[in-house]
């Protein structure tokens, strides 16, 4: 029988049967893997947890990110905290209120996701409203700005190349995580005003200001399978396993090139007393990992809140920090993950820009000991 490729084919000295069960008595286990957990891997039983460093500095070392440092800026675009060349991750505070312009992104596809706050998403498409937990995908180049009626914080994914897609489910089906009948477009509403109005185009960074004598917001109808959409994460149905823990990867949300987004949802944890029921030791060599921190008990980290974001560079182990191992031990099997946050996976390397670097919390890489 010809191998199939990701099957382990050997194992040596002390080790499981089953990948995240039965570990051998004193030992933790760390997954080595290849292409965002769907490629080769080797499970390795270790005796000291790999995140057990007594010092770690250089351009790998973790970060967390601190978003409430943002200001509500109500004349600025997202402020950038963390890009490579084809993604960028931004955060965006806007105070209430309706900017007298409005944005066009000539750079890529955008992902917003809300953190907090409530109003409408004004698009040339047609309005679509705005809660925390709203994922609102916006194609590259249409013209839209926030109406605020509270102060609104929002996450942003840029793809800066290709397009933002939806996953293939494939064994699970297409309805899989959230039915696509779930997601909202926009119907159109439009406006016949006449006046000056600013759309401000960004491209490659930089951004030109055009003017025109009426509204942009002009549309009075439009058909085709690219629109903005709107998914609430209280519609997206997470899978699991009472036998296994599943992979971030069991989660994706979207898909960008060279990049996806994943939901950390709130979902029942492993029941069966012998399967690890916190994330795995790895060190996910092909992948940068962004994870933002939305609202809940973030069950793998300790000392992080709501609103923050951490930043772990592929080549340096990520996994559970000592106190969420012990509060897992205290709870035993079952339980329940009452949490909300967003996860990016990236090819090639992420870099802090000036403005994330600003927020980055002193003593996180040392959060492990």
């Amino acid at each position: 029988m010809a191998e199939q490729p990701g099957i382990p084919q050997w194992s040596r000295g002390r080790a499981s049967r089953q990948a995240h069960a039965d570990l051998p008595e004193g030992t933790v286990e760390e997954e080595h893997g290849r292409d965002g957990f769907d490629g080769p891997a080797s499970h390795l039983y270790r005796l000291h947890p790999p995140t057990g460093w007594s010092s770690i500095d250089g351009p790998l070392r973790p970060h967390a990110l601190d978003t409430s440092g943002l200001a509500d800026d109500g004349d600025g675009l997202p402020t950038a905290l963390l890009e490579n060349a084809e993604l960028r991750i931004s955060f965006w505070a806007r105070p209430a209120g309706t900017p007298d312009w409005f944005f066009r992104d000539a750079d890529g596809d955008v992902v917003y996701f809300v953190h907090d706050g409530s109003g409408t998403l004004e698009t040339e498409y047609g309005p679509l409203s705005l809660r925390p937990g709203d994922y609102l995908v916006v194609p590259r180049g249409t013209t839209h700005r926030i109406a605020a009626h509270t102060p609104v914080r929002l996450l942003a994914i840029e793809a800066l190349e290709g397009r933002i897609s939806l996953p293939d489910r494939g064994l699970l089906g297409r309805h899989a995580l959230f039915d696509p009948a779930v997601i909202e477009v926009p119907e159109p509403e439009p406006i016949d005003q006449a006046g000056e109005f600013e759309i401000r185009v960004r491209r490659s960074d930089e951004v030109t200001r055009v003017r025109y004598p009426f509204h942009p917001f002009d549309v009075v109808g439009w058909k085709g399978d690219l629109a903005p959409m709107r998914l609430n994460v209280e519609d997206f149905r997470p899978v699991v396993s009472p036998r296994y823990h599943l992979p971030p990867s069991a989660h994706t949300t979207f898909v960008g090139a060279g990049f996806v987004v994943a939901t950390f949802a709130p979902r029942p944890l492993e029941s069966d007393p012998d399967v690890l029921r916190l994330p795995f030791y790895h060190r996910n060599i092909d992948v940068d990992e962004v994870i933002f921190y939305h609202r809940g008990e973030f069950f793998s980290r300790a000392g992080i809140g709501e609103g923050m974001m951490t930043f772990h560079p592929a080549g340096i182990h990520h996994g559970p920090q000592p106190k969420a191992v012990e509060r897992s031990r205290q709870r035993g099997p079952g339980g329940f993950a009452d949490e909300v946050a967003v996860n990016v996976d990236a090819r090639r390397p992420l870099t802090l820009t000036a403005a994330g670097e600003k927020l980055d919390l002193a003593g996180y890489a040392e959060s492990w000991r």
